[in-house]
């Protein structure tokens, strides 16, 4: 059996090929090739090198056929007769091809009147087609022996510029008549290229002509392009250019269509067009994203440790979460985990320690603020249907990381609100649940884009405006407010280094002693978080930078009478513990967005009608606690009902212009009422939180550390809290346990008998 190896030839069977006597020589290891040759294998192969031909770079379909004549040019007329599949493949030391076949199905479903009228068409052209050129004589030769239209592909074959692999997909076709239009949509192609400005020769053969032209056109078009390409890189289309990226993207199927149907419109309207500038910015954002799923890597642990108190001083809490969240995507070699909500006052490093998990990760960075956002588009992004349409603020971060995997710092959840636009908040819905996030759509690009290798982390300042749905798919971590002494070291590892390298001082040139720093959190701030400190550090840095830029030899040390000197604002008057007691007022405490308060429940009776007068800017439910309180008391002092009857009981929270609002200061209030029906005083000293019932229990209150800090630094020495909240005392820092006596109770018989309002309760049902 005899196989002789082609390269970039059209292949079929009821075909005559001619070879070179010669070639089928070495074909066959040097032996003579008779007339009647039993078999004749001709073999495709994937490349043009036959010198280093091995058994792997054949397709796995040939054609089988016999020798028929031996002419006087030289040449071998092999007449093909059936396609066979080619096994066992192997190339010996001469190049001798050695095979095992089975002979392939055909669908015969060609009808031979068409057939002959196409093939009768086709020599015609092809005779007009090499009439001009100077190998018409030898042309006119093959084309006369020319009987089906597959030998009429298979003479053409060397002239034509399709791709190999075009050439194989011939012959691969099972169906003999799409094979034969196959064919001839393939020759008329590569005529019409030769005379592109020739009007069709008859009638009947115009709208083919239009076709092929039309075709053939864009096919010289595209390959002229992809050598101007190479030539000059620079020089590179944006249609090209969007191809490349379309195809190395690595988008699902879905974009990638989406894609395509886009690119064409865009290759259709041409850069003049209206809509060419959308389509080239739609493309543009699409193919800019990183559709890839990155690989999962291990993460030190102690390293993510090292990296996270390098950032960030205290907070053991919160680190501790962190390293647990990276100890199971080590486990579980995937993004896993909650989505983590970050909850307290501003300046406690909400925000910031995002940016440092994101390095102890090793990934991008991203912060997207959602603070006063009312429209559902900023998250979902526009239609592309709108004038100015734009993704949302969700894909435009993922954009701007260039990586699909980043972390992703969601900023002021709490500040979200609703409009006639949409509800945000239902828009995160989706991109915060692991179950839904992995086909999220943005509006704008209309595909699903794959968001669960994101790192979603939430901050907010409150839970109490986040909608209840959203907050269900978070796990919250509060972060409690610093104390001075964490103050202290923030401000002396971070916040002043920090301050002077941006206000261009070195250590050399200023020093600040630990008692200046001392000054300003006490006298100056008034927060939970470090802020403002870090605001009057950059004052007191930028100050003191005149005096050393006017002598830079000079060493600046920064004293608490120098900060006295350099602050332009007046020390902060914080409450402080009232130096005598009084009956009918209690210390209460209080829980603000900037941290802890101390207030003072103020109680007096007025000759009246019985009247309740509330003031103090409070609302409706600290209001429904001062009623609540009143009626409690009116319970246990049943003797009292005649005081309540010809008085008017006046209820006070200073400060007036400050709102007030909340139950938790509730168990207060019922104490300076039952003290100023007793007329016994309670001490100054003593501050109390907690929700009162009308059963007279104590029930738990929230912002407990904070409430217990303000009440710290305000001097007090003694609070009563719901036994309820003792829980809460693990996130009290141990530095404010030390300082005070935290007293857990569960009624308010338990309080006024503890301060000495009465030694003995009675309450009447």
């Amino acid at each position: 059996m005899l196989a002789v190896p082609v390269y970039n030839m059209i292949l079929t069977p009821d075909a005559t090929l001619y070879f070179q006597i010669e070639q089928l020589r070495r074909s066959a290891g040097g032996r003579g090739v008779a007339v009647n040759e039993k078999v004749v294998l001709i073999v495709a192969r994937e490349n043009g090198s036959f010198s280093d031909m091995t058994a792997d770079g054949f397709y796995p379909i040939g054609v089988a056929g016999v020798v028929t004549e031996l002419d006087h040019r030289g040449y071998a007329v092999i007449r093909t007769q059936y396609r066979v599949n080619l096994e066992d493949v192997s190339v010996g030391a001469d190049h001798t091809i050695s095979l095992t076949m089975t002979r392939r199905a055909e669908i015969d479903d060609l009808d031979p009147a068409a057939e002959a009228e196409k093939l009768e068409s086709l020599r015609a052209e092809m005779r007009r087609f090499s009439s001009g050129f100077q190998w018409a004589d030898t042309a006119e030769y093959f084309i006369d022996r020319i009987d089906t239209v597959g030998m009429a592909g298979c003479v053409m074959s060397p002239l034509l510029e399709c791709p190999n692999e075009e050439r194989y997909a011939i012959l691969a076709e099972d169906s003999r008549a799409r094979r034969a239009e196959l064919i001839e949509k393939a020759l008329y192609e590569f005529m019409e290229v030769g005379r592109i400005t020739n009007e069709a020769a008859t009638s009947q053969q115009k709208e083919y002509q239009q076709r092929y032209r039309e075709a053939a056109i864009k096919r010289q078009m595209e390959h002229l392009q992809r050598e101007l390409d190479e030539m000059h890189p620079e020089n590179v289309t944006d249609v090209q250019k969007f191809e490349r990226k379309i195809a190395e993207a690595g988008m699902n199927e879905t974009a990638r269509r989406e894609a395509e149907k886009v690119l064409g419109r865009l290759r259709q309207e041409g850069r003049e067009s209206v809509e060419s500038g959308m389509l080239y910015d739609y493309l543009d954002f699409v193919t800019g994203l990183s559709w890839k799923k990155a690989d999962a890597e291990r993460i030190d642990l102690d390293a993510a440790r090292r990296i996270l108190d390098e950032d960030h001083y205290g907070l053991k809490k919160v680190k501790e979460r962190v390293i647990q969240q990276i100890a199971v995507m080590n486990l579980k070699k995937r993004q896993s985990g909650s989505i983590l909500l970050f909850v307290g006052a501003p300046g406690t490093g909400k925000t910031s320690i995002g940016r440092s998990i994101a390095r102890a990760l090793g990934r991008e960075y991203v912060r997207v603020s959602l603070g006063g956002v009312h429209d559902e588009s900023d998250i979902r992004g526009h239609r592309r249907t709108y004038i100015g349409a734009m993704p949302g603020r969700i894909m435009d971060g993922i954009h701007k990381s260039g990586v699909s995997n980043p972390v992703m710092v969601l900023d002021e959840v709490d500040k979200l609100s609703a409009s006639y636009h949409g509800s945000p908040a239902s828009a995160l819905l989706e991109v915060l649940d692991p179950e839904q996030n992995n086909t999220f759509t943005d509006h704008y690009m209309n595909v699903p884009y794959d968001l669960s290798d994101v790192l979603f982390i939430c901050t907010a300042n409150t839970t109490d405006t986040i909608p209840e749905p959203l907050l269900n798919r978070m796990e919250v971590i509060q972060f409690t407010g610093y104390t001075p002494l964490e103050k202290l070291e923030i401000a002396r590892k971070h916040l002043v280094p920090k301050s002077m390298e941006s206000m261009g001082v070195t250590p050399a040139q200023m020093t600040v002693e630990d008692e200046a720093l001392k000054t300003l959190i006490a006298d100056y701030t008034m927060e939970a978080g470090v802020r403002g400190l870090r605001r009057h550090i950059d004052t007191l840095c930028r100050a003191l930078a005149v005096e050393i830029a006017s002598d830079p030899a000079r060493t600046v040390t920064v004293t608490p009478d120098v900060v006295r000197e350099q602050m332009d604002t007046r020390p902060i008057l914080h409450n402080e513990v009232l130096p005598e007691p009084r009956a009918g007022v209690v210390t209460g405490l209080a829980w603000t967005p900037v941290g802890g308060e101390i207030l003072y429940i103020e109680t007096l009776f007025t000759r009246g009608k019985g009247e309740v007068i509330i003031t103090g800017q409070l609302g409706d439910v600290m209001k429904e606690s001062a009623q609540l309180a009143v009626s409690l008391v009116k319970s246990m002092f049943p003797e009292s009902a005649e005081v309540f009857r010809r008085n008017d009981l006046h209820i006070h929270v200073p400060a007036g212009a400050v709102p007030k609002d909340g139950p938790s200061a509730g168990v207060t209030l019922t104490t300076a009422i039952a003290s100023l029906v007793t007329g016994r005083v309670v001490d100054t000293h003593i501050a109390m939180t907690g929700e009162v019932s009308l059963r007279g229990a104590v029930t738990p209150i929230g912002g407990l550390p904070e409430k217990l800090m303000a009440a710290q630094r305000a001097g007090v020495t003694r609070v009563f809290i719901p036994k309820a909240n003792t829980f809460d005392l693990k996130d009290v820092a141990q530095e404010v346990r030390d300082r005070i006596e935290i007293v857990p109770v569960s009624s308010v018989a338990e309080i006024l008998e503890k301060t000495g309002v009465t030694d003995r309760l009675r309450i009447v049902s």
